[in-house]
């Protein structure tokens, strides 16, 4: 597949997979690996156009950042609160991704992986949709400091390719008694310093390279994953939380399941 070509395909796939709870960085992998391409040589893409779907976030939720941005430099309580919620949720995973990133990226290039943390996190998604409890019509900014870093500590699970960061923040926070609205929108707001960190260190540790033109994979590529992933991830986020207002989360916890037991027979098999 031409590399332009392969860039608009992996874009799609991100920007669809961000912010639903079946992991994009699974599907990039594995999507990756269907379309011929190099995972080595598209793993650093695959992580940079993450910001794509992240600036869809910010551009959806501009009045929400700047009222808490507002806030915070007057000093306000909910700006505060606000401001405070996502950075300590972003910190377990800023302090254990940091530390074991070598770990973590030998893993993305390993696909195996990939449909069994599909299934696996299926199943949970169904026990903690039939068990959870959520109650309360609480915002971000109302979250107390131990539901804050329990969601935190569950987004670190989404470092194993696979398992789904929004999926793992979201059922999270459905665990602790969240409601769904909230849940849903903590975790797109927790996906904007976590996926600016993760990009950033991706970049700095690919710098030379990049600019040396080493990689078959260049800037121009990026570019193109980038403004695809957030064209996409915009029309997704306008529509998920609304879906799961009504349906809930269990179509995507078979999809899971089917899409993971079929990958993991193709692999076996294939």
């Amino acid at each position: 597949m031409n590399d332009i070509f392969t860039a608009i395909f992996l874009g799609i796939v991100e920007g669809l997979t961000e912010f639903i709870p079946v992991s994009s960085t699974g599907h990039l992998i594995l999507a990756t690996e269907l379309s011929g391409a190099d995972p080595q040589e598209w793993a650093m893409f695959n992580v940079v156009i993450q910001l794509g779907a992240i600036l869809a976030v910010v551009y959806q939720y501009w009045g929400t950042f700047w009222s808490a941005g507002m806030g915070v430099l007057k000093g306000e309580r909910e700006g505060l609160m606000f401001a405070r919620n996502i950075l300590l949720g972003f910190l377990p995973s800023a302090v254990i991704g940091f530390t074991f990133y070598k770990n973590f990226e030998q893993m993305l290039g390993t696909p195996i992986i990939v449909p069994w943390a599909l299934i696996v996190g299926g199943i949970a998604i169904l026990v903690i949709e039939r068990t959870a409890n959520p109650h309360g019509e609480e915002t971000v900014a109302d979250l107390p400091l131990l539901k804050v870093l329990g969601v935190g500590f569950a987004q670190c699970l989404a470092m194993v390719p696979g398992v789904s960061r929004s999926g793992a923040t979201i059922m999270g926070a459905l665990a602790m008694g969240i409601n769904r609205k909230t849940a849903a929108e903590f975790s797109f707001f927790l996906a904007v310093p976590t996926m600016i960190g993760a990009s950033t260190l991706e970049i700095a540790t690919k710098y030379e390279s990049l600019m040396a033109g080493s990689t078959r994979v260049g800037w121009g590529e990026i570019a193109v994953g980038f403004v695809v992933s957030f064209i996409v991830a915009l029309a997704v986020i306008r529509a998920f939380v609304a879906y799961v207002g009504r349906s809930g989360f269990a179509p995507f916890a078979w999809y899971r399941i089917v899409a993971g037991s079929a990958v993991l027979a193709y692999l076996t098999f294939g």
